[in-house]
């Protein structure tokens, strides 16, 4: 797909990988969400403290949210998508889709597993599941995934799904490596092509 100023409007009604369902949140939602919201309330502010998700206090702040996630979908302004066990059908993770540039075009991954789901690989099953989302659907020339160097686990996941570390900006990070200094801000790409290479025969 050629780079261009217009977002597609043909995309999947969901994903499905191995083990989840990626989709975009719906009417009704909010309630799966709100547990998500409320069991990570102390979880996500060491490396999450702009996450929409700390704000919600009730179901119906939840299920607001939701319609805001959806309607940023439907406006295809970005891609905040659930990610739901196929089996028992939980709501386990985030994972997002932004926008950095249309011309290029490039996009960005961002996601955060619930707590009681951690070290399971469901987030780098789902990220996994959404490179194909930005590479053919939203025609992606590159991808990135930002993360602060204090974030093993968020660069684990970078790792382990094929993006290579592109660089490092020093001490650009509010959170502190153990010895107090500000910690770096990691940048991890994956281009087109080698997103092609990757896929099966």
């Amino acid at each position: 797909m050629p780079a261009t100023d217009k977002a597609p409007t043909e995309l999947p009604e969901s994903i499905e990988t191995e083990r989840l369902v990626l989709r975009p949140y719906r009417p009704g939602d909010g309630g799966a969400y709100f547990v998500l919201c409320m069991n990570n309330k102390e979880h996500l502010p060491p490396f999450e403290a702009g996450n929409s998700a700390l704000s919600v206090e009730t179901e119906e702040d939840a299920e607001n949210l939701v319609a805001e996630l959806a309607a940023a979908w439907a406006a295809r302004d970005g891609f905040p998508m659930g990610v739901w066990l196929k089996n028992g059908g939980s709501l386990v993770a985030q994972v997002y889709v932004g926008v950095v540039s249309r011309k290029l075009p490039e996009f960005a991954v961002g996601y955060f597993a619930d707590r009681d789901h951690e070290g399971k690989g469901y987030v780098s099953e789902a990220v996994r599941g959404v490179l194909g989302l930005a590479f053919e659907r939203l025609g992606a020339r590159r991808v990135r995934i930002c993360c602060s160097e204090a974030n093993v686990r968020s660069m684990r996941v970078a790792e382990r799904c094929g993006f290579r570390r592109e660089g490092l900006l020093r001490e650009a990070s509010w959170h502190r490596l153990p010895d107090g200094t500000p910690a770096g801000e990691c940048i991890y790409g994956m281009l087109r092509s080698e997103y092609l290479k990757s896929l099966p025969e």
